[in-house]
């Protein structure tokens, strides 16, 4: 019932007096609320209306019979406050949510307080605030009350759950409840996070353990960076409360205490994050929606900037609705305002005709009114307070699901997109359960409950059929695009131009320097244009959004990618084909990663450590290979190339053949079954970093800052015909290449530099694709995910970043104390050798460390897994081989 940024300071038990001194004097018992704009009196009887008198048409205020009769009766009896004003809110009469009845015309109104000696300072009080009403100065005076108010008071210690809490911080602060903020006092512990309101409402303390806190949030809140919202679940939709500070300073102390102790409890996620896990199928689109509206200053709590969400649906007309036909869905490519060409086309020409700044859409996809619109049947009070008194008008009410889809299309001010209610579980929204009176439309029908599209049957089958369809693949292959113009690169600059997607300057993140604004009555106007108008969500990315990996989301429970492409395996129910096994045997072994164990271990060099295996070759890092049998747990070869240090090896395929690079600048070929150098390739002006070889083709990355592909004919089995080689092509970088890596179709390469630059390149053009600046140093080890969607690399800076392959966008970026030198992962979890010895398994998705298991004495410089990825060998500096099993 408070109009926008009205304060609620304090409240008295009271009667309100009718015809007082007269025979007919009657008591209306209930409790008087002093506020900053207006005088409330909430009788206690539910049949009696609650009264609002506006300060601004107060006439008289003062103690009752001071210039009359009763004024020594009055002194003597009672502490009655007179007011003498020109128009009276009647409220909720019969506790009925109805339109405001307004009375006009001079009247008094006497309310006896139940303390009498409160009365003088209550009336001086409201002289005190309606003053401000009269003069010009209001705002800054209301301020000025309420920090006097504020200052005169602290929290009460002895609200602490445990007397053994130890103080951390007190400050001021609002708490922010849809629109109306509530003053009082902050207080944090050890223990707890507390708000002890000014006026006590709603209740005297508001208590929240910080052990049950899930995500916190910094928000902006008026434009400002000062607000701060508290969940203690992972995925509702509101949270366990919203504080606003007066000094960003205060927010950021709170926050950063809260956030500390999050750190041993709680993973932090960030939008890069929430990605990676939706990319794979583990968040559902809702739940990612939900994050991205969270992560992007969207609050239930303020109707400003309340969550957003896409219509997804076209068809409101049919009597089945087919999630298999493009035609069922929305163009998801275009914001509201462009999916009608013609009323496209009548915006555009405005727009170029129009002075700067231009926008091409005169309103926005959410706005407090919108909300409310959807909202109105189970928040009826708050449209009542934000148009003064009265529901709008039931024409323009929202009666229809199919009449508000019409008119968003063809409007030629209606751009709004859709809340998060029509894709959760509660049908309230859509239901007039309350039998509001909400006008009689101009056909003479009454506005009930919202009119459904033929294809549901129920409300609850609406939702549930917008549920189905927000999760279909079609939505899934296209919800990039829509999160591109609401949280993403177009909606801002060339690119919002370009998507049609430009709304007024206002509405946008630094559209206006509150700050600048010196009138604070005028800062005020100008706030409330903007919360009325909308307000466009913080922008997340800056870049083109990765589209969802659908053949991998069938399930949304599993655990791994892998199960939803066994899923779409051609192979028929019954049938399992040995891929099925491997498949099976891979996820089996990547869910139970955390169960290795060391299995046997052997030293193997005397001098130096190991710093490369491939299958039971070992190199180290002088110039010599070794063959080691683990059969007979003996060295069966020691080969020396070169009097540099050898850098990679591999096994061509038939293993008869081994390839190793050198230091020397050149790459060797050694004849197993001959036991002999069969060739070398001098490919290099600086030493050679490391190979890989796929489909007869070689690819060698050097310190002379290229990646070289080759064209490799083996040589015939005698051992006597040498390799013959091509340069296909040359990949330049600009400074020295210390890692490379192929996808599984050797279509893709990622390099790695010293400088931490991770490059991805499609090798069908030879060109690059991405350069990403992920790493502040030496780039230790690059490989892409089984599904090619992904990359994945480690620096000598101790960071493990995810790097989508289709965007270039760096997705999840996660530390550690010590660097990776090396890893083998799925695409969800990595297991790495670490700078200290230890093999960390990393849960990607869950962006935490799942496990560190002590290996080596020095650091992990290598590591292999087989193909069914139940076997690991890893090789270090302190010169040991580990063999490694899984248990389970």
């Amino acid at each position: 019932m408070l109009n926008l940024e009205e304060y609620y300071f304090e409240q008295h038990g009271a009667n309100h007096i009718l015809h007082k001194g007269s025979h007919h004097e009657r008591k209306i018992r209930g409790s008087l609320k002093i506020c900053s704009k207006s005088v409330i009196f909430e009788p206690d009887a539910i049949s009696q209306p609650i009264i609002k008198i506006p300060l601004r048409d107060c006439i008289t205020i003062g103690k009752h019979g001071e210039n009359g009769a009763n004024r020594h009766f009055t002194k003597a009896k009672s502490g009655g406050i007179s007011l003498i004003f020109s128009q009276v809110y009647f409220i909720k009469e019969h506790n009925v949510v109805a339109p405001y009845k307004i009375e006009r015309g001079k009247m008094e109104y006497v309310f006896e307080l139940d303390v009498p000696g409160k009365v003088e300072d209550v009336v001086e009080t409201l002289l005190q605030v309606s003053t401000c009403w009269v003069e010009n100065s209001k705002q800054t005076e209301i301020t000025a009350i309420l920090q006097s108010r504020l200052a005169r008071t602290s929290f009460d210690k002895n609200r602490f759950q445990n007397i053994s809490e130890r103080l951390h911080m007190e400050c001021k602060a609002e708490m922010v409840t849809p629109l109306v903020t509530n003053p009082g006092h902050v207080c944090i512990t050890d223990t707890n996070l507390y708000f002890q309101p000014l006026n006590g409402y709603p209740k005297p303390v508001v208590q929240i353990t910080l052990q049950d806190v899930r995500r916190i949030y910094k928000r902006r809140h008026g434009l400002m960076p000062l607000g701060l919202e508290v969940f203690c679940t992972e995925d509702d939709l509101c949270s366990d409360i919203y504080l606003k500070f007066y000094e960003p300073q205060d927010r950021d102390d709170l926050y950063f205490y809260i956030a500390t102790y999050l750190e041993h409890h709680v993973a932090e996620h960030t939008a890069e994050s929430y990605m990676l896990q939706w990319q794979r199928g583990h968040l559902s689109n809702y739940q990612y929606l939900l994050h991205l509206n969270n992560l992007a200053d969207r609050s239930c709590n303020d109707l400003s900037q309340y969550p957003v969400f896409p219509w997804i649906i076209h068809d409101y007309s049919s009597s089945e609705l087919d999630l298999s036909n493009p035609g069922t869905f929305r163009d998801l490519s275009k914001p509201v305002g462009a999916l009608n060409k013609e009323r496209l086309e009548r915006l555009l020409t405005r727009y170029q005709e129009m002075p700067e700044p231009k926008f091409m859409y005169g309103s926005h996809y959410s706005s407090p009114g919108y909300v409310l619109f959807y909202l109105v049947r189970i928040a009826p009070e708050y449209m009542l307070c934000l148009q003064n008194g009265r529901f709008d008008n039931a024409d323009r009410m929202f009666n229809s699901v199919a009449e508000t889809w019409k008119n968003c299309l063809d409007g030629a001010t209606d751009f709004k997109e859709l809340i998060p209610e029509f894709y959760g579980d509660d049908v309230s929204f859509l239901v007039n359960s309350l039998k509001l009176d909400l006008g009689k439309r101009q056909g003479g029908q009454m506005v009930d409950d919202v009119e459904l599209p033929p294809w549901a049957s129920s409300p609850e089958d609406f939702l549930q059929k917008s549920k189905d369809a927000l999760e279909s693949n079609y939505v899934s292959e296209h919800l990039h695009e829509w999160i591109d113009l609401i949280f993403g690169y177009k909606q801002k600059g060339s690119d919002a131009v370009g998507a049609h997607n430009v709304f007024h300057p206002l509405t946008y993140e630094g559209g206006v320097d509150l700050n600048s604004i010196q009138d604070p009555d005028e800062k005020v106007a100008m706030l409330t244009q903007i919360l009325e108008f909308g307000q466009t969500p913080k922008q997340l990315f800056v870049t083109p959004h990765p589209r969802r990996i659908t053949p991998k989301f069938k399930s949304l429970s599993q655990t791994s990618s892998y199960n939803a492409s066994m899923a779409d395996s051609p192979v028929s129910p019954g049938e399992e084909s040995f891929e099925d096994l491997t498949e099976e045997s891979k996820t089996l072994a990547w869910n139970n990663i955390t169960k290795l164990q060391l299995h046997e271990q052997y030293k193997i060099h005397k001098d130096q450590e190991i710093f490369l295996i491939c299958v039971l070759l070992i190199i180290k890092l002088d110039s010599t290979l070794k063959m080691f049998s683990k059969e007979s747990k003996m060295l069966q070869r020691s080969i020396s190339f070169s009097n540099m240090a050898l850098s990679s090896c591999l096994l061509l395929p038939g293993d008869a053949t081994v390839i190793s690079s050198s230091w020397d600048n050149n790459v060797y070929f050694y004849s197993i079954a001959f036991g002999r150098r069969q060739d070398t390739l001098m490919g290099h002006d600086d030493a050679v970093s490391k190979i890989c070889w796929h489909d007869n083709r070689l690819y060698s990355a050097s310190w002379d800052s290229t990646v070289k592909v080759w064209s490799g004919v083996p040589a015939e089995m005698s051992g006597t015909k040498r390799h013959h080689f091509d340069l296909l092509a040359e990949l330049e970088h600009d400074v020295s290449v210390d890692t490379i890596s192929l996808n599984a179709a050797s279509t893709l390469l990622v390099s790695g530099t010293k400088e931490g630059t991770v490059n991805i390149w499609d090798l069908t053009t030879a060109t690059l694709m991405h350069q990403i600046p992920c790493h502040s140093g030496i780039v230790c080890d690059t490989a892409f995910s089984p599904d090619s969607r992904h990359v994945l690399s480690t620096g000598a800076d101790g960071c493990l970043n995810v790097i989508d392959v289709q965007t270039g966008m760096l997705i999840s970026s996660m530390t550690s104390d010590q660097p990776q030198r090396c890893f083998v992962w799925d695409g969800n979890s990595v297991l790495s050798g670490s700078q200290s010895g230890e093999l960390l398994i990393w849960d990607l998705l869950g962006a935490k460390i799942s496990e560190r298991i002590q290996g080596h004495t020095g650091a992990v410089t290598c590591i292999w897994m087989n193909e069914q990825c139940s076997s690991i060998i890893t090789g270090g500096e302190d010169r040991q081989i580990i063999f490694w099993k899984l248990q389970y």
